[in-house]
């Protein structure tokens, strides 16, 4: 069986940078064990898997470990494959996925999810994630994942965390954030958990930034940069139940997986 296969980096305009990830094209499902498999042996943060319907594409991720329910670079990813490589010829390309519809505009080089905001709760901090992070935040909130909020930008570029104790948080990963010194925000996440210890550039962590620095910002329109040491920069916009999240794509491969 030969896949169709494409690696990507998504959320930047040049490669070796961004955040790499893997897409699929399917004909048809595979057993999940088949795909989680392929996922681990690329053993990249995120392998999309696409299938083409009539007026839209079944779209799921995968890490090297599990099913996501919701990703941006591997969302952003086979968007870019479709445009660049498939021709599809539309300006917005949908996704049916486990979050509900999703859809791509282009815009040039431009390429805009529409994903579901996930506010964030204010919380305590954790003993666990304070370990975990090697630092205190000077504030903390819950969605899916814990964010952590810093004083500087220099803050968050120095954590070095402890993946051990954040495995025993009650999240799949944990946000850490501050304000950016050449753009809105910064941040950097981490999901142990997910088989991600750090993870380059993150588009389902901006569901929850987003809302946070919007509201304390007072601007709909943000810019962001991902400070891993790949790194990566997002044009955010918080759209109240939405938001939009913005970055660039680059072909790094093509080809074909060779699967039995």
């Amino acid at each position: 069986m030969n896949i169709p296969y494409y690696q990507v980096d998504a959320f930047t305009g040049s490669l070796f940078s961004g955040n790499p990830a893997g897409v699929c094209i399917l004909a048809d499902w595979l057993p999940d064990a088949l795909l989680q498999s392929i996922a681990a042996e690329n053993n990249l943060a995120e392998t999309a898997f696409v299938v083409q319907r009539d007026s839209f594409f079944d779209l799921r991720w995968f890490t090297p470990v599990l099913e996501m329910d919701l990703c941006g670079h591997a969302t952003l990813a086979p968007a870019h494959v479709l445009f660049r490589h498939l021709g599809f010829r539309g300006s917005a390309v949908r996704f049916q996925t486990r979050s509900g519809v999703l859809t791509v505009a282009r815009d040039g080089e431009l390429l805009t999810l529409d994903f579901p905001a996930r506010p964030a709760a204010a919380c305590d901090a954790p003993p666990e994630l304070v370990a975990g992070l090697g630092a205190t935040p000077s504030t903390t909130a819950k969605a899916r994942d814990y964010l952590a909020v810093f004083e500087s930008e220099e803050s968050v570029r120095s954590l070095q965390p402890n993946m051990a104790a954040l495995m025993r948080l009650d999240c799949l990963g944990v946000i850490a954030t501050a304000p950016g010194e050449e753009c809105d925000f910064v941040s950097r996440f981490f999901a142990p958990r997910a088989g991600v210890p750090e993870d380059p550039v993150t588009g389902s962590a901006h569901c929850t930034l987003i809302p946070y620095w919007a509201g304390r910002l007072a601007r709909a329109k943000l810019r962001a940069r991902q400070v891993s040491p790949r790194g990566g920069e997002l044009f955010c916009e918080h759209r109240g139940e939405r938001v939009g999240i913005g970055g660039r794509a680059v072909t790094y491969l093509s080809g074909f997986l060779d699967v039995a």
